[in-house]
């Protein structure tokens, strides 16, 4: 079963500064239908303008995962943290007991583009944590962003959520196995994708359900966001 979630059925809100686009329920944006899937919380289509951003504010209990499109952002936090994330970079963060950040775009030219991603935990109060996995230069394909374990390279998060980054060109096939009781949710970041026998454009989804796998061939260049989810 593969429940579509298309792009322009999305909430979204522009704030001068900031053009947002919510996959599920957040901020002002309410639709009961769409208040998460699994433990994903959150997928937020964010484009910053040159030199604004968000000021330090303060999260708790949520794995955040940003993935910069185009552009870059300037992070800081309470753990002590202050880095430039640039085109192709994942960053995490374990927000745990609790830590307060903020996210601006360094530039004074250039929008910044990014997906900001929230997976609920499986375990409260835990030290808050850092970290960032670079993909710029990865290669057509499925890669491992994130895992339970920390497996294979991956960034290690409290939550078994597998999320996987796929690269496509046109032409290019990719398959991902889903394991009994498993779920997923994809995300077309850019491009054009067909998933299953049904074409995906950018900015939109869909919930996977009761599948033994996902195939992805490309149509356009593509980036596509793989949840696989307990």
């Amino acid at each position: 079963m593969i429940n579509l979630r298309k792009s322009n059925e999305r909430g979204h809100a522009a704030h001068g500064w900031l053009d947002t686009y919510h996959t599920f329920s957040f901020a002002d944006y309410h639709d009961p239908k769409w208040m998460g899937f699994r433990s994903l919380r959150v997928i937020n289509d964010d484009v910053v303008l040159p030199g604004r951003g968000f000021g330090m504010h303060p999260h708790r209990d949520m794995e955040i995962i940003t993935y910069i499109l185009s552009g870059a952002l300037a992070h800081k936090d309470s753990m002590g943290n202050g880095r430039v994330i640039s085109t192709g970079e994942f960053q995490y963060m374990s927000a745990g007991t609790g830590v307060f950040h903020s996210e601006a775009n360094p530039s004074s030219e250039e929008a910044v583009h990014l997906l900001q991603i929230w997976i609920e935990p499986d375990a409260m109060g835990v030290t808050p944590r850092y970290a960032e996995k670079r993909m710029t230069d990865a290669t057509s394909g499925l890669h491992l962003i994130t895992s339970k374990t920390g497996r294979d390279g991956s960034l290690a998060i409290h939550q078994d959520s597998d999320l996987w980054l796929a690269k496509l060109q046109p032409g290019d096939r990719v398959a991902h196995p889903l394991a009994s009781g498993r779920n997923a949710w994809v995300h077309v970041a850019e491009g054009e994708v067909v998933i299953n026998g049904q074409t995906f454009s950018a900015g939109d989804a869909a919930a996977v359900a009761k599948e033994s796998a996902l195939e992805l061939n490309g149509v356009k260049p593509a980036q596509v966001l793989l949840f696989d989810l307990n």
